[in-house]
């Protein structure tokens, strides 16, 4: 687990092997400690209540995670590894932290005029995410 987790916040997804993927699959098995999760969390410009819709966890639950130190469980830790590639692959195809933070925070019509930010709660808008930034990574925008 230690590998996976100490590159989590620099993986992207154009440098993953088949290593890097049993490595986060192991991760996601093992669970994400809420020390981790708050490293990447700080490097993200998502706020607790963002976090807490992302990961379908209430802010109560979310704060509890917090207090407790707990590790959270597969399907958290998977989620927070997605949104983390996504992340990473959006700073680079937009080459710095300000200008994805920014497409994040404004209505695409790409994607149905909403937010990208808001689709990081499900896996279907997690794939849209990155199939709209390869196509911006590609120049083949909508």
């Amino acid at each position: 687990m230690g590998r996976a987790l100490e590159k989590a916040e620099t993986l992207s997804y154009r440098l993953l092997d088949d290593r890097d993927v049993f490595m986060l699959m192991s991760t996601a098995r093992e669970g994400i400690k809420y020390a981790m999760f708050k490293s990447i969390a700080d490097k993200s410009p998502f706020s607790t209540a963002e976090w807490s819709a992302y990961l379908h966890l209430s802010e109560r639950t979310f704060q509890r995670y917090k207090k407790e130190r707990r590790t959270f469980d597969p399907i958290h830790s998977e989620k927070i590894l997605e949104i983390t590639l996504v992340y990473n692959k959006g700073i680079e195809v937009f080459g710095d932290k300000p200008n994805f933070d920014a497409w994040l925070e404004a209505k695409n019509v790409a994607l149905g005029g909403i937010k990208p930010k808001e689709l990081l709660d499900n896996t279907f808008g997690i794939g849209l995410l990155k199939d709209e930034l390869t196509r911006i990574e590609h120049g083949v925008l909508a």
